[in-house]
């Protein structure tokens, strides 16, 4: 097997247990290899460090997939989806949840939701891509879904050199999958929504939102597909607005919204940013406003300008709750740190006049664990906070 040397004091980073090393930590080679195999990692002095996917044409050169000198074979990878299928068991709702969260799952690279008994996968790293139909195996022997559908299609793959791709990987995959969310119900197109189809990460917190919702007039601003929106017409919300520029989207939205007989919810299709404006400026007033943005930045580079976003919305979004209501704002920037998105909603009261108290800044769901050596990880922000003239 090829071995990947290590420059002087670069095994520090790989002792810690962070499972990233960049092609600039590296010093040689040395062996045959071809890119996404599997290599030995050692340090400068010769130290066995593990086992990790190596990758030249990538920033992140070795992604680590042991710590131990083990057989790399199908049976690992069946072994590793099984103990993920386990922890899943143990701490989730097993009909909704992310089954394989990347390298939380020691699984680098690869990311499995499940919907129902349909599983849908994207492949992001070469080495993952390598190991695809033993994976599928792992999958139909550990889980037994009903289809596997492959949603490859991100950008992220050319930073592996691959090209992006989707399609049918086992079974039978209907365009809509029906499944459940804190007992609702929600119509997930796999084949052609937003990623996977569905934000799972969100669901421990739109479930701790519906204690604010009873009686409640809520504006839920980048709804996708009604899915904070439905949690809080089914808490027994007074009206629930839901907002999202995608008609696609929308759509389903409503659809959901009709299958759970929810008629205290409606949904619209606008420019969020531009929404917030109008609402403010017709002087309107929500008892709860939920603020669920994708990420405004994929890199370090652009933190300043998604800081910017942050502040606009989170400004107008404070404006429009009455005095002793609720801001649910959430951030899921991976490079827009805890603090930094404290901050800026603190600035966006104090520009607003606004007084405010924490109630709980909460997390992405167990279905997502988190590595301590790797803060890359915990990416996901949802404050609920009350608001005060």
């Amino acid at each position: 097997m090829a071995k990947a040397i290590l420059r002087p004091t670069r095994e520090a980073r790989v002792r810690s247990g962070h499972p990233w090393v960049f092609s600039s930590d590296i010093d040689m080679v040395q062996g045959e290899f071809e890119p996404g195999d599997v290599v030995n990692v050692e340090s400068s002095k010769g130290t066995f460090l593990g086992q990790a996917f190596y990758n030249p044409n990538s920033q992140i050169a070795l992604r680590m997939l042991t710590y131990r000198d083990e057989t790399i074979d199908r049976e690992f990878f069946i072994d590793r989806i099984r103990t993920a299928w386990e922890y899943r068991q143990r701490f989730c709702d097993i009909n909704s949840c992310r089954l394989v969260f990347s390298e939380s799952d020691f699984l680098p690279g690869l990311i499995v939701d499940k919907f129902a008994d349909t599983l849908v996968v994207q492949s992001l790293s070469l080495g993952i891509e390598k190991w695809k139909d033993a994976i599928v195996e792992g999958l139909v022997r550990v889980a037994a879904p009903s289809g596997i559908y492959e949603r490859s299609d991100v950008p992220v793959r050319r930073l592996e050199g691959m090209e992006q791709t989707t399609g049918l990987l086992y079974g039978e995959v209907p365009e809509r999958v029906e499944m459940q969310e804190n007992g609702i119900r929600f119509l997930v197109d796999v084949i052609h929504g937003q990623k996977t189809g569905f934000f799972l990460d969100q669901k421990e917190n739109r479930r701790e939102v519906m204690r604010l919702c009873e009686g409640a007039r809520v504006l839920d601003c980048f709804t996708h597909n009604g899915s904070f929106a439905l949690h809080a017409a089914k808490a027994g919300a007074k009206s629930v607005l839901g907002v999202d520029i995608s008609e696609e989207a929308v759509e389903v939205a409503r659809e959901n919204a009709r299958i759970n007989g929810l008629s205290n919810a409606e949904f619209e299709a606008h420019n969020c940013f531009d929404h917030l404006r109008e609402l403010t400026d017709a002087r309107e007033k929500f008892d709860v406003v939920i603020l669920d943005p994708p990420a405004f930045t994929k890199t370090r580079a652009q933190v300043e300008s998604a800081l910017r976003g942050y502040k606009e919305i989170n400004l107008r979004g404070l404006k429009l709750v009455r005095n002793g209501g609720f801001l649910v704002s959430c951030s899921c920037s991976q490079h827009v740190s805890e603090d930094k998105f404290v901050e800026v909603i603190n600035t966006a009261a104090r520009d607003s006049k606004k007084r405010l108290r924490f109630v709980e800044l909460r997390s992405q769901g167990h279905d997502h664990p988190v590595l301590p050596a790797s803060p890359e990880t915990r990416y996901l922000k949802c404050a609920i906070i009350q608001v005060y003239d």
